[in-house]
């Protein structure tokens, strides 16, 4: 290429021709979203969204269907589905996945996150207390 149509050309432009490109999918950014929203304690797992008014959690190989990702022009929104543990702070808990998708995110892919948007679809109540609330309930009914 001539001096005169490099001049022509945008930096970033003249970079990708002589580097190359990269293409990062959506999948990609859901999956690492996923990951660094389950790492924070009081996460119960992520949840598909609403069908049919019940939310249905996900195990750890759907973690990117609880994320929904927008990528454009090197920005990247993301909405995350989450479940949150009971006796947890709903908004703590939400910050933190905040932060910590955001750095995740952009560490690793370099994309600038504008927004991180936490959707909580639900509590989570531990096994034994719901066991020991069924069988008090039983007991109860029996003496009755």
């Amino acid at each position: 290429m001539s001096e005169e149509k490099k001049e022509n050309l945008p930096e970033q432009e003249i970079e990708k021709e002589n580097e190359g490109s990269i293409k990062i999918a959506d999948e990609v950014v859901g999956i690492i979203t996923g990951l660094a929203a389950t790492e924070i304690e009081g996460v119960a797992g992520m949840s598909g969204g609403l069908a049919g008014g019940i939310a249905d959690m996900l195990g750890r190989k759907s973690l990117s269907k609880g994320v929904k990702v927008e990528v454009s022009n090197r920005t990247a929104m993301i909405d995350v589905y989450v479940v949150i543990e009971y006796g947890n702070s709903i908004p703590d808990v939400a910050w933190k996945i905040q932060d910590n998708v955001k750095q995740a995110v952009e560490g690793m892919t370099g994309l600038d996150v504008k927004a991180v948007n936490v959707h909580v679809q639900g509590v989570s109540f531990p096994e034994d207390e719901v066991e020991a609330e069924v069988t008090v309930s039983e007991n109860e009914d029996e003496e009755k």
